[in-house]
């Protein structure tokens, strides 16, 4: 008999973040999340999500085997800035069976529809601030760190309920041998320039973390104001990002640039360790993982460059490609083989064209799907 429950307690939790990891067993690119850290992002009272909003999560079984897992997401912030009523769905797993995706969903929709919402969209986790979208094409390697990863028929199950597009996402792969490093020679000249303006690019200055992270959200709530679905972080959403991220952040790849000492744009690519992370058994960084992700780090060869932006009145003056090419010339001189931009909407031409003069290549597209319920 088929069933979904409603996830409840400790243990029904250990089952909703460990199912994945029987679902994708013998699937050789897939990267386990890491438990503590899903753990508390799914806990109310440990991560700042559930301060504004509320998220529920349900599992489907068949008789006693764990087939689905989904969760459905009301988004406070969200619908207060748009003025509406919509729902979210994410941490969608499921067998290839289109009637437990059907149960999974139906179950999802009629707790959002109980919230009074009268759209639905996903997958996000919990919102486009964090992993979003649905690997629809690029099945062929790895997720880069802190990308979504998913088996192909999760399309046709969505489809088939009734979601359909509504943007496509794009990821974008740098050749560590062949790519264009013509602004990394234009370095110097263009930080001139920018200083005329009085305008300085540096590195994030770790030391002074907690002050700079605080400057870094004001930038951020900024920049991507105009992004699909984005709605500001809030201080304490920001701050447990920013935590998270300053485990693995290398100075290098963390840029700032600011005039008078108010900054004005930041680009920030993280080491993709999902290499390391696919190693750790379950994502239990006890008793050794934690040993075996401190001990492999240096061993990284890629980066993610995840975000890059300019606040208004500053953009097109030569900004972004300053820290595009601090980035490539980090790159080049710790010898890295490859680096992934993403993600990027698809119809953001201006960033879209400006990662492909430098030849970076589309390679992967995730997609977010939207549905009146």
């Amino acid at each position: 008999m088929r069933k979904v429950i409603a996830v409840e307690g400790k243990r029904a939790l250990k089952s909703f973040i460990d199912f994945p990891h029987s679902l994708y067993k013998d699937d050789p690119f897939y990267v386990p999340e890491l438990y503590i850290a899903q753990r508390d992002m799914l806990t109310p009272g440990k991560h700042p999500f559930h301060d504004h909003s509320e998220v529920k999560l349900f599992l489907a079984y068949d008789g006693d085997q764990l087939v689905g897992r989904i969760a459905a997401i009301k988004n406070n912030n969200h619908n207060r800035v748009y003025k509406q009523k919509e729902g979210f769905f994410g941490f969608f797993d499921s067998i290839n069976d289109q009637d437990v995706a059907d149960m999974l969903l139906d179950t999802a929709i009629s707790w959002l529809k109980g919230q009074g919402l009268t759209s639905v969209m996903g997958p996000t986790n919990f919102s486009t601030n964090e992993t979003c979208g649905l690997l629809i094409d690029g099945y062929d390697g790895m997720p880069r760190v802190m990308m979504p990863y998913n088996f192909p028929y999760y399309l046709t199950l969505l489809e088939q309920y009734g979601f359909s597009k509504k943007v496509d996402l794009r990821a974008y792969y740098y050749d560590g041998n062949d790519y264009d490093d013509r602004s990394v020679g234009l370095l110097e000249g263009l930080q001139r320039r920018l200083e005329r303006n009085d305008i300085r690019v540096r590195k994030i200055d770790i030391k002074n973390f907690k002050q700079e992270a605080s400057a870094l959200r004001e930038v951020y709530n900024q920049a991507w104001d105009h992004n699909l679905g984005f709605v500001p972080m809030t201080d304490k959403e920001f701050d447990y990002m920013a935590k998270d991220l300053k485990l693995i952040l290398d100075p290098d790849f963390c840029l700032v640039a600011e005039k008078e000492g108010k900054l004005v744009a930041f680009a920030l690519a993280i080491p993709d360790i999902n290499p390391i992370l696919k190693t750790i058994k379950r994502g239990r960084l006890f008793p050794f993982g934690f040993l075996k992700l401190l001990s492999m780090k240096r061993k990284v060869k890629g980066i993610r460059i995840m975000v890059l932006g300019v606040i208004d009145g500053y953009r097109k003056m030569g900004i972004e490609v300053c820290l595009y090419a601090m980035i490539i010339k980090a790159f080049q001189e710790k010898g890295l083989e490859y680096a992934e931009a993403s993600w990027t909407l698809e119809d953001n031409d201006l960033i879209n064209k400006a990662i492909e003069r430098i030849k970076g290549v589309p390679y992967r597209t995730y997609r977010i799907l939207s549905k009146s319920i």
